[in-house]
């Protein structure tokens, strides 16, 4: 039967089995998308058969947009300064948001003026749709966004938002990491957070951590813990403050490899070594944590793959697309390396 309308992009990713996303890397031979040539090939022919061609009317209506993806951080310029892991996150979601024919907008909102900031963007019109990473408790300027229905996707997740979000358990992510730690036999394991509490993530791993001990019959003892900030700085003066608790620990859990970098620097200034003195476990897998020394043991959190969902359900959102999923959760892995002290896995 004849269609009673052209194929759209959304026809080719049905029949090939693929996200919309997927196609318009494809179509637009986007360089560093690794998308295999199994995938690119299924995508071509289903471009073919299906007799797609570029629609200059959606265009036009397109071009009426601004074209353009704020990038939202509710912190300050010195955390943003350090954060290795935003790198990995803004190379992605340049690369997809320009396989839409779009642009991406980075700005940061900090203080107390999180709701006029939000609806100045979007009241102004020059951002279509808006990912916010790491989001807040304490951010109430995020209900004004679900009032007006702008197109809004949280990296990260906030308990009672309607907002559809992407991200990792935290809580079973940091659980993993600290049994792994019970595992090699140690009992006094510290805890340094990525951030202060009002960060949502810093929450589920600390509650994480906790869990681990709980279920394997371990006291929880504040004097253990201490709150980092995002960068090295924090994690040096904390792990500095753990070293004069008498007895030290054995084992840390670092809910931010940053942070970690800065925490092993600590250890080895005070002349104690990593892992036969303290062993370290991190979070993230930013690129350097394999190159500190010792290399650092850590959850890999998905940036690329935590990019990519999140700007494809944003793109489906300001298309006025049906999104089925309100909350995606992508897996974890521990990677094991030599700060642990458990034999090398790879």
């Amino acid at each position: 039967m004849q269609p009673s309308r052209k194929p759209n992009q959304l026809d080719v990713a049905r029949l090939a089995n693929v996200s919309r996303t997927t196609v318009s890397f494809v179509l637009n031979d986007v360089a560093g998308s690794a998308i295999s040539p199994e995938t690119r090939q299924r995508v071509l022919a289903a471009a073919e058969e299906l007799g797609y061609v570029p629609d200059a009317a959606a265009q036009a209506l397109a071009s009426r947009r601004s074209k353009i993806i704020g990038l939202v951080l509710a912190r300050n310029t010195h955390h943003i300064s350090s954060d290795a892991y935003l790198t990995l996150i803004l190379d992605t979601l340049v690369s997809s948001v320009r396989a839409e024919g779009m642009r991406l907008m980075f700005d940061i909102v900090e203080g107390e003026h999180h709701r006029d900031a939000y609806l100045e963007l979007i009241r102004s019109k020059r951002i279509d749709g808006m990912i916010l990473s790491g989001p807040r408790f304490d951010d109430q300027a995020l209900q004004a966004l679900e009032e007006e229905g702008f197109p809004t996707v949280l990296m990260g997740q906030l308990p009672g938002s309607s907002c559809r979000c992407v991200d990792v358990d935290n809580r079973s992510a940091a659980r993993q990491a600290v049994d792994h730690l019970i595992s090699l036999g140690h009992q006094r394991i510290a805890c340094i957070t990525n951030a202060s509490l009002e960060y949502t993530a810093a929450v589920e791993r600390l509650e994480g951590y906790r869990s681990a001990l709980v279920n394997a019959g371990l006291p929880y003892d504040d004097a253990y813990i201490r709150y980092g900030d995002f960068d090295p700085d924090s994690g040096h003066a904390r792990m500095h403050e753990l070293l004069k608790q008498d007895p030290i620990p054995t084992a840390v859990f670092i809910a931010s490899d940053v942070v970690a970098f800065g925490a092993v620097a600590a250890i080895g200034e005070a002349g104690l070594r990593i892992p036969e003195d303290i062993a370290i476990v991190s979070f993230d897998n930013v690129p350097l944590s394999r190159y500190v020394q010792p290399a650092l043991t850590t959850i890999n959190l998905p940036a690329k793959q935590l990019a990519l969902k999140t700007s494809e359900i944003l793109m489906h959102l300001i298309r006025n697309e049906p999104v089925d999923e309100k909350q995606v959760l992508l897996d974890t892995e521990l990677i094991i390396r030599e700060s642990c002290g458990a034999s090398h896995q790879r």
